[in-house]
């Protein structure tokens, strides 16, 4: 059997929002997929996926595979798997360890070094793209390893996404996702404040977001994120605002670490946590358009963004 071969025998830990659709497509493209994750009805949202089984354990699921595909919260979860039980231990020499959860880098150059000593090769590939494009393999995958690492990550990457990076070394991948997750954190923010203002003016949302996107205001969260999530009052991106909180927090860390700093991210990150203090613990980061409404709450004889006003329902 080649490595190409063996390389598509895949362990698959952390089944969430992200995660079930990505192991999914993998078992849909041919992959051999064994997934885990404790949560309950995790073993559920894999009911039907073809080349894809439920394992009891993280041990059981690793067992046989040549990848192992991380999908996981945070490096704490990370360590809590790989390292507090004993796991990475267990990975036989030339297993390939796929971190494409949103880790902090330095943790993550660690692990690398520390998973090398065993003979496991690790790659960071933190996603972006949400829900949708990990159901769609449309996601942007910013790799982090060595050239050759990367490369043999590469097919089982495409599988999952439809920009597929190498951004760097070991952590580099983790250090680009946060950074980005800044920049999307402080778009939505401003772009929140901005539009939450015009509309107490009394301008339809709808035609503020046609108007700014075709102009210099525009972003993912005028593109994206307020069409589809906040003007129909779903809510509903599937990622969480107190991760956008951690990846931000992150961010800022490593704008120090790295001798630099981050006057404007530090001050929206601390709205974001404010928010967060504020908002219960399963809000989706949208939510913070809520917030921000609530925070700002105009007085009694000025209109406020109704939901029908969201909607663009009223002229």
């Amino acid at each position: 059997m080649t490595r190409t071969d063996a390389d598509r025998a895949v362990a698959f830990l952390g089944l969430g929002s992200m995660g079930t659709p990505m192991a999914r497509r993998l078992g849909a493209a041919g992959y051999r997929v064994t997934g885990h994750d404790p949560a309950p009805g995790a073993a559920a949202r894999l009911d039907g996926a073809p080349g894809v089984t439920f394992a009891a354990s993280a041990e059981a699921a690793v067992d046989g595979a040549a990848v192992v595909v991380l999908m996981l919260p945070d490096s704490a979860v990370v360590t809590s798997v790989l390292l507090d039980g004993g796991l990475l231990d267990r990975l036989p020499s030339g297993t390939l360890l796929v971190d494409m959860g949103s880790s902090q880098p330095e943790r993550t150059r660690d692990l690398a070094a520390r998973a090398a000593r065993g003979g496991v090769r690790l790659v960071d590939a933190p996603v972006s793209g949400g829900v949708t494009g990990a159901e769609a393999g449309m996601l942007t995958v910013m790799a982090g390893g060595d050239h050759a690492d990367w490369e043999r990550a590469l097919p089982l990457l495409r599988v999952l996404g439809s920009r597929v990076l190498h951004v760097g070394p070991p952590g580099a991948g983790h250090a680009l996702k946060a950074l980005n997750n800044l920049m999307s954190a402080t778009h939505l923010l401003v772009t929140s404040e901005a539009m939450l203002a015009g509309g107490r003016f009394g301008i339809d949302p709808a035609v503020m977001l046609d108007a700014v996107n075709g102009s210099s205001g525009r972003s993912g969260s005028t593109e994206q994120k307020w069409p589809r999530f906040v003007l129909p009052g779903g809510f509903d991106s599937g990622f969480a605002l107190r991760l956008m909180v951690k990846d931000m927090r992150t961010a800022t860390e490593l704008a120090a670490s790295t001798g630099g700093a981050a006057p404007l991210g530090e001050a929206a990150l601390e709205l974001w946590e404010s928010a967060a203090a504020d908002l219960p613990p399963t809000a989706d980061h949208t939510e913070i358009v809520r917030w921000l409404e609530r925070r700002h709450r105009p007085a009694p004889d000025t209109p406020a963004l109704s939901p029908e006003k969201r909607r663009g329902d009223i002229p």
